[in-house]
């Protein structure tokens, strides 16, 4: 009995360090995609909507940043509470 605890135990720190390492793999692409978009948006609001003036820019840059984050959390959201419903069924 012993031997099939240490396997057990030995077999769920591979699955939960995998689990974690995969998380840990997709939040750096996440970021470094993050940091990609940032310039992208900089640039874009700084060339086309509000080129010469530091201040607008930014403050431009930081309300579509917020409302991307608002609307992506709005719709992550409401996909949990579907896969919920679904689980429940």
């Amino acid at each position: 009995m012993r031997g099939e605890e240490d396997y057990m135990k030995k077999n769920n720190f591979r699955s939960e360090f995998l689990k974690t390492m995969i998380q840990l793999a997709t939040a750096g692409f996440g970021l470094v995609a993050a940091l990609a978009w940032n310039e992208v948006i900089k640039e874009f609001i700084d060339r086309y909507i509000a080129s010469g003036s530091s201040l607008i820019s930014k403050l431009i840059y930081a309300l579509l940043v917020t409302l991307i984050a608002v609307w992506v959390t709005y719709i992550l959201g409401k996909m949990i509470q579907q896969e919920s419903k679904d689980e429940e069924k």
